[in-house]
């Protein structure tokens, strides 16, 4: 048992030690002047995945919504996992076009599509990206292993090799997510933080 885990600890360190790689930093970088660029603009960012993924993208959305070290005014940010529209759609149409359909429903032209999936084969955020490149939204996708069908279609994208299995690629993919919001926050407040908002934490 003692072998299990140091073996797993092991692995989670070179997950994170993916970050210091030049194409994760690059990655970052780019991303988080994409993310101020678009928030400056007045335009908003949709957020998919599937399964821890798609947790990883409500973490993402609610980083941007709430605040992430400092207090400041809330970013838009959407993440495609209310239930009733997910278990509409569905049902109705198939799962494949899940996050399609919201990004149909929500993007406009100027926006940002930001998808999850540690394969790249996903159908649905497969779907969800032409669906946002049609309809006029900039995208950033996190992949892994060899980048999957996805591999080379996103303006930005970030793929996490070296893993068989999808628990490490999303701990590095949530990893970059913290890094990234720090660096949106840098480049939309630094500076002026304490007049961006006026926070309060007990309205009682």
């Amino acid at each position: 048992m003692k072998e299990l885990i140091a073996r797993s600890v092991e692995e989670c360190v070179s997950a994170a030690m993916k970050l210091r790689e030049p194409k994760a930093l690059l990655f970052i970088e780019r991303s988080a002047e994409l993310l101020a660029q678009v928030f400056k603009s007045g335009h908003k960012v949709i957020v998919a995945g599937n399964g821890g993924s798609l947790c990883d993208a409500a973490h993402f959305a609610e980083e941007l919504t709430g605040f992430f070290r400092n207090p400041r005014r809330a970013l838009p940010a959407i993440a495609l996992s209310e239930p009733g529209h997910l278990t509409c759609t569905g049902n109705d149409l198939g799962f494949d076009w899940v996050f399609s359909r919201g990004v149909e429903a929500f993007g406009q032209p100027g926006d940002l599509f930001v998808g999850l999936t540690t394969s790249g084969n996903s159908p649905n955020i497969i779907n969800a990206v032409q669906a946002a490149q049609k309809q006029g939204l900039r995208t950033i996708l996190f992949l892994g292993k060899d980048g999957g069908k996805l591999k080379g279609v996103a303006d930005i994208e970030w793929i996490v090799d070296g893993f068989l299995t999808s628990d490490r690629i999303q701990e590095a993919h949530m990893a970059a997510i913290h890094v990234m919001i720090e660096a949106v926050e840098h480049l939309l407040f630094s500076g002026h933080l304490s007049k961006s908002v006026e926070v309060c934490y007990d309205c009682s």
